[in-house]
């Protein structure tokens, strides 16, 4: 697995020490959870999972759609899990993320930011005032790669939002495996897309990985559509 991985970041950890206490922002997407897994590999001690859950489900900053898994998913990763409610009103939201890692024994934060400068500027900015580390293992990553490295390491992924132009309501609850990238590909050529999904054109769930325990089931879901953007939500779901 760990070939996988070295593929994306090979200086990343360098010259930094891996008695580092780590908290990760985390939403049960595949980017947070590859991060982890990153970081893991890596041999830092990975203290805590950070949830901030959303009431705008239009939040600029925090992933939204079935977040209510992130209890089972941390089960399943048998790590901590510290959440807390967020208006999730631009720039205010920032302040509950503060609160959270403020109360925490920590050296820094690691999140799975890729294009977002949005977002990396103001974990920067958060970590700054604290006087923690941030670290962004797939920043400016090459997006294709990215995919293809979480599949090849095992990630378990399905689709469970889209919100672009090319995407049609077959694409809700797809596994992200490689005919799917392919077909990811092809939309970045037809559409200009983000590949990996940064720009909010779709969002995913990670249903099993190599730092899972237990595998999440999916026992009840619903598709919702309208006009071209649509959520697979999952309404009952176990491990196992």
């Amino acid at each position: 697995m760990f070939k996988a991985i070295c593929t994306i970041n090979v200086y990343l950890f360098k010259d930094i020490p891996t008695t580092m206490k780590i908290a990760a922002l985390f939403s049960g997407g595949k980017d947070s959870t590859f991060s982890v897994y990153i970081a893991k590999q890596y041999g830092w001690d990975v203290t805590h999972l950070v949830t901030l859950l959303p009431e705008n489900k239009d939040s600029w900053m925090f992933h939204s759609i079935n977040i209510h898994l992130v209890d089972k998913l941390a089960e399943a990763i048998e790590m901590p899990l510290i959440k807390r409610i967020t208006k999730g009103e631009k720039e205010e939201e920032l302040e509950d993320l503060k609160k959270i890692l403020s109360g925490l024994d920590i050296d820094g934060v690691i999140s799975g930011a890729i294009a977002s400068e949005y977002q990396r500027t103001r974990i920067e900015k958060i970590c700054y005032e604290l006087g923690i580390k941030s670290f962004t293992p797939l920043w400016h990553k090459n997006q294709e790669l990215i995919l293809r490295d979480e599949v090849d390491a095992g990630f378990k992924i399905i689709i469970v939002g889209v919100f672009a132009h090319g995407f049609n309501e077959s694409w809700l609850g797809r596994a992200l495996d490689k005919k799917c990238i392919d077909d990811l590909v092809l939309l970045k050529k037809r559409y200009d897309i983000n590949i990996a999904g940064e720009g909010g054109e779709f969002e995913t769930l990670v249903l099993d990985c190599p730092l899972f325990k237990k595998k999440l089931v999916l026992d009840e879901v619903s598709k919702e559509w309208k006009r071209d953007s649509g959520v697979l939500q999952v309404k009952k779901a176990h491990l196992e």
